[in-house]
């Protein structure tokens, strides 16, 4: 699907100021100039999106609507329906989620004294199908001779805003580069330069290179050598299976789920010492009516099966919005147009081909200026959809790099826009910020340990590691980081525990909540899906304006 006539003539402008740009570098905006434009642009500010919860542990903390509604919703199963007496596994570790913090979780389990049958990984889906396949740009690890986890550590803390646990954050920067070993020794395949060293790229809000990748399928190359070592070490899987609620014992501590068999519709009880949640994030509840980057079944799961039998929460009032998700065509609105592209020397131009902000300002600020470009300056380039959006000037890699940089490590942007008539190495692409990742999560230590007793979190569903933002290539890492930390922890923790009685008295527990709080709805979560069904959820469109 080529550009119509008049987006191709806003086209030839941005060629003809091509050749004024090419090595102008726009300011970086002062701290000042930051905080002005996420507070009058960025979606996480807007008045009227967000309300305090009413129930739990974190009663009072503002949080988007949408998740609200999550956790003020009455849970999906009750007690009477669930026979606990009838255990259909029952296992010392249990793994929800079946992405790279899954993976990487099951595989340091067995390798902590686990015995392989004894470990069971559940996944709603597919195995792999999580966001983590899907992360293109790459993974930061300190690791380059200029580097130190010092300076990683700096950039992690400023990127989100000084509100991370620095803890977490010392133990994400220092296990980095024994991540990137770990991951060649399985079989990664990292690009490398002709000498045999990696190449390392830039990120928005970093002072280092430090971001190691595989072309832009980086997740898919991880997560597929994860995936070919979990199935080689044979250890017990169940696809297309959902977990709808932990199972406590009569101590208070987490002793495994509720699964729900998607497939036949049945309910099964796995009895579990140690329980990992590994179910990511939250992007398919499409906040504020955003596009979203994220997989189908990225619906919250883990956060509300926590918040349910009591563990604690934060920082869930920040929502990283990508900067570039695709604007048009409409096939692909809202996917992921990696900042790599940005890394490599494509810039954001507005319809006058202006470039009007640094192309690697951190995430939020960089989101919050495209978006004041096309609602607040009035400079967007509108789609037949009515999408609005800024150019992203792709040819800029080919001329900055060489001919064939594009085809050499950005094959999948490349295919992805060659479907619609699109040569990204000829022509610009339209982007506008697309829901990408939930910033907080559940909380933990560097144990991967929740409040709760038995329950460990790590991955996206977690809390801590990225403040209020997310610098790109961090996900990636704290996936492998902690999701190994989850499974070391976990298998020591069930080798110590014996369990209780097993209850769901926790679920009559938040019902009594919702009562209290005079909470009268007829929601249940979690969701497992989202629902696209209905012209209200047909397309999404952005609230903001």
């Amino acid at each position: 699907m080529a550009y119509p006539d008049y987006m191709r003539r806003s086209i030839e402008v941005v060629e003809e100021t091509r050749d004024s740009r090419i090595g102008k570098e726009f300011p970086r905006m002062t701290p000042e100039e930051r905080e002005e434009v996420l507070r009058e642009y960025h979606p996480d500010y807007r008045e009227g999106a967000k309300r305090r919860l009413r129930i739990g542990p974190n009663k009072g903390d503002l949080m988007p609507h949408e998740v609200a509604d999550l956790l003020e919703a009455h849970p999906l199963v009750t007690p009477e329906e669930i026979d606990l007496s009838d255990i259909y596994y029952d296992v010392d570790v249990l793994v929800i989620g079946g992405g790279g913090a899954g993976l990487s979780a099951a595989l340091l389990a067995t390798e902590s004294g686990v015995e392989r049958d004894r470990v069971l990984l559940v996944t709603k889906l597919r195995l792999g199908d999580s966001n983590s396949k899907m992360s293109q740009g790459g993974i930061q690890a300190a690791d380059g001779p200029d580097d130190s986890p010092v300076l990683h550590f700096l950039d992690v803390m400023g990127g989100g805003h000084f509100a991370n646990d620095p803890d977490l954050v010392e133990v994400l920067v220092k296990e980095a580069p024994d991540v990137i070993r770990w991951h060649e020794e399985l079989g990664v395949i990292y690009d490398k330069n002709p000498d045999g060293s990696m190449v390392l790229a830039s990120g928005g809000g970093t002072c280092r290179r430090r971001m190691h990748s595989c072309k832009d399928y980086t997740g898919l190359e991880i997560t597929r050598v994860l995936m070919d070592e979990f199935r080689n070490r044979e250890i017990p899987l169940a696809e297309f299976t959902s977990a709808v609620e932990l199972i406590t014992d009569d101590r208070g501590a987490v002793a495994g789920a509720v699964l729900y068999n998607m497939e036949t519709e049945e309910y099964y009880v796995a009895r579990a010492k140690a329980t990992i949640l590994a179910t990511g994030g939250y992007g398919r509840l499409h906040i504020q009516g955003f596009e979203t980057t994220n997989h189908y079944g990225a619906t919250g799961d883990g956060i509300v099966l926590a918040y349910h039998v009591g563990a604690r929460l934060r920082d869930l009032d920040a929502t990283q919005y990508h900067p570039t998700g695709a604007a048009y065509p409409e096939q692909i609105v809202g996917q992921l147009c990696t900042e790599k592209l940005r890394t490599h020397g494509a810039q954001p131009v507005n319809r006058d081909g202006e470039l009007f902000v640094h192309p690697l300002e951190p995430r939020d600020v960089e989101a919050a200026a495209i978006i004041r470009e096309c609602y607040g300056r009035g400079k967007g380039i509108v789609t037949p959809t009515g999408m609005r959006g800024v150019w992203l000037d792709t040819p800029l890699i080919d001329i900055i790099h060489g001919e064939g940089t594009i085809e050499r490590r950005f094959a999948a942007m490349l295919r992805q826009y060659n479907r619609f008539g699109i040569d990204i190495r000829k022509e610009p692409i339209l982007v506008f910020p697309t829901l990408h990742y939930q910033n907080g999560g559940v909380a933990i230590n560097v144990r991967a340990e929740t409040s709760v007793p038995g329950l460990f979190a790590a991955g996206e569903v977690s809390g801590g590691v990225h403040g209020k933002n997310r610098l790109m290539g961090n996900s990636q890492l704290e996936l492998y980081v902690f999701g190994r930390r989850a499974g070391r922890y976990a298998a020591e923790y069930a080798r110590k525990t014996r369990l209780g009685r097993l209850t769901l008295d926790h679920v009559l527990r938040y019902e009594r909540w919702l009562k209290e709080a005079g909470i009268e709805t007829n929601r249940r979560a979690p969701i497992l899906l989202p629902e696209y069904r209905g012209e209200r959820v047909l397309t999404h469109r952005i609230r903001l304006f």
